[in-house]
This record gives structure tokens, sequence and C-alpha cells, in this order.
């Protein structure tokens, strides 16, 4: 093959350890930085290249814009998968930024579509809203999340506009159709600066 595309942190990584030769553009990561896919966005250095979603840098705009929209939040949830690594980093920005504003922080880590229902049951009475940390495990289980979080009546925020479209509240964040189209540009006889994501919409 003479080239990898990828999305997403987990499957970046697998194919940067599976060749140091081939070239791999991703087409959406969150830090590739603060995860080792590259050294720097202007000089990310061996073969690996595309576009950033600075998925860590967007954590306390997206958690101020929900306080606009629930008023009396006081308590936050957040769930996400820790065997991401950029789970990990976002999560840690998400309680560092609820903190800052005064907010009790609950999390839940979960890993696979059987510790979502348990992780809403330690919600129960405990969280006044739900920050959803995008993943492959979330995005592929947005519809039971969203059921719960019905149920639950707790409103959330998201960082992409899908998980909205399948009854979510609200997101911020990047137009990924967009991300996917722009990877499009990119390989090994292009600039391998890698890309930030342009701009950022509420849905």
């Amino acid at each position: 093959m003479d080239i990898i595309v990828t999305t997403a942190t987990p499957p970046t990584i697998a194919a940067k350890r599976a060749t140091s030769v081939i070239p791999i553009v991703f087409a959406v990561a969150g830090d590739p930085v603060g995860t080792g896919l590259v050294a720097s966005l202007a000089r990310p250095g061996g073969n690996v290249t595309g576009l950033s979603l600075q998925a860590t840098d967007l954590a306390g705009k997206r958690i101020e814009l929900l306080r606009e929209v629930v008023p009396g939040l006081r308590r936050l949830a957040i769930m996400g998968n820790v065997g991401n690594s950029q789970v990990v980093l976002e999560m840690g920005e998400v309680q560092a930024a609820a903190r800052t504003l005064g907010l009790d922080v609950i999390t839940s880590e979960i890993r696979r579509a059987e510790d979502i229902a348990p992780a809403f049951e330690a919600f129960k009475g405990r969280a006044d809203a739900l920050f959803v940390v995008l993943d492959p495990v979330i995005s592929s289980n947005r519809l039971p999340i969203n059921t719960f979080a019905l149920r639950a009546r707790l409103p959330t925020m998201r960082g992409v506009r899908d998980l909205v479209e399948a009854a979510g509240l609200m997101s911020y964040g990047p137009n990924f159709p967009d991300l996917f189209r722009r990877s499009a540009g990119l390989g090994p006889q292009q600039d391998w600066r890698v890309r930030r994501t342009a701009t950022s919409s509420i849905t």
C-alpha cells in the first residue's frame, strides 16, 4: 500500500506501531501531541500527519456553553472510555475546567458497552448534566447513551453533531465530514504540518 488513512487515536497508534515507513494520515485525532502520535503540530516528524481536533483545548468552552443552557448546573457527570489515551487526557481537562468553575464532578470510566448502564446508575441523583467524551466506543453506543440520559433527565454535551442528531442535547466541535474531505489532500507529497480544525460549531 502507498498510504494508510485512519480515524481516531487508537487506530492511528496501532498503525504507527505497525510501520514507520508507510505514510499515515489521520482524518481525526483529538490531541496528537499529547498522545504521542506526533512530536509537534508544526514538525510532526516520522511518517504520521493529519487533522487535530484539539479536543482538550475545547473542554472549557463546552462546559461554559452547557452552563448557559443549564443555569442551575452545580454537579457535572463525565463519561469516557479510559481505554483510549486521548479520552483520558480530555477527561482530565474537563475535570480541571469544571472545578475552576466551581462544579462538583463525578466521573464514569467505561471501556465497553456493558459499562454504560451501571454508569448511569451511579449518576442517579448525583448529577445535573453529563459531559460525554467522544471516541469510537461512545460513538457506536450513542443511541443507548442518549436513551439512558433522557430517562435520567440529564442534559448532555458532546463533541460532535452526529450524537446530537441521535437525540442528544447539544454539541460544540468540528465538522467531521469536512475533516475527511480535507484529509484527502494530505499525503507524502504535501506539507506535513498537522492541521488544526479551523472552526467549531454549536448544535
